[in-house]
């Protein structure tokens, strides 16, 4: 009897240990060493995708004036907002495409320009790329409006069409534009007090206040009412005489940037469970 325990008790504890073996690669496996494509080797890379990741957000934008903040602002709230989202929808975050269709602010310093025809042919070549390597939802975090966005949301449908995946393309100051009306009671504009109030939150370092008294804002007409080369000013109000960056207020600033990152994951999230339901995941 004595012996016929003990045997049970090796066996039991083998068993035990094998469990415990094999929750502990399970583990291993299912922890991601970063959300970064990047930072992550190719043999990481095969191990993550498509098994545990079939998500991936494409961060891209331009340099342009901005106001009292940096030329760059375009490029970096889309990547801080990627940032955020990735963990909170499991995503890996693809490398930044920092030159877009900047248009009627490219004769500024600083300022650069794609013509789209270039700009479409190189963000479908990317796309076509994540989709080869595997990833079945390609959302685009788009920092920079205008032409752009209509480039990034036709590219995306192709893309989406001629290779059976799922791509959603968002505009985050216009997605989430509601946010900008609660926290300051105003829609906001190119480098209005929402995007300066974004980049704020960011890095205040990178608002330069003591420039403020220089700038000057333009509200834009309706679309297609009318156009100029360059655009008179570096901020182009959604409304007239309402969002000009004035008061700086940091709290407002992190309210705000909360809430943005709050409302594009929300977006995608209500989106990936929708292709989920559809059969489309």
């Amino acid at each position: 009897m004595n012996g016929c325990h003990r045997l049970c008790r090796v066996v039991a504890l083998g068993w035990l240990a094998s469990v415990t073996c094999l929750a502990s690669l399970r583990g291993q496996a299912s922890r991601i060493s970063s959300r970064w494509m990047d930072d992550l080797n190719w043999m990481e890379f095969r191990q993550i995708v498509p098994a545990q990741v079939s998500t991936v957000l494409l961060t891209t934008g331009t340099l342009e004036p901005h106001g009292v903040v940096n030329n760059g602002a375009d490029n970096l709230a889309p990547v801080k907002i990627a940032e955020a989202v990735a963990p909170e929808v499991n995503a890996l975050i693809a490398p930044h495409i920092p030159y877009g269709v900047t248009g009627s602010m490219a004769p500024y310093p600083g300022a650069t320009n794609i013509p789209a025809e270039v700009y479409a042919a190189y963000v479908k070549a990317v796309l076509e790329g994540l989709v080869r390597n595997g990833f079945k939802n390609i959302i685009i975090i788009n920092g920079h409006g205008g032409p752009q966005s209509g480039v990034l949301a036709r590219v995306s449908a192709e893309v989406a069409l001629e290779h059976k995946v799922n791509a959603l393309e968002i505009d985050w100051w216009g997605a989430c534009s509601e946010v900008a009306q609660q926290v300051f009671g105003n829609p906001g504009g190119h480098a209005g007090e929402n995007e300066t109030a974004f980049i704020q939150a960011i890095n205040p370092k990178l608002v330069h206040k003591d420039l403020y008294a220089e700038t000057t804002s333009t509200p834009n007409p309706g679309p297609g009412s009318w156009s100029a080369t360059p655009f008179p000013s570096s901020i182009g109000l959604y409304k007239k005489g309402e969002g000009m960056p004035h008061d700086f207020d940091q709290k407002k600033a992190d309210e705000y940037i909360k809430r943005v990152n709050a409302c594009v994951k929300d977006l995608v999230k209500d989106t990936l469970d929708k292709w989920k339901k559809a059969g489309f995941d």
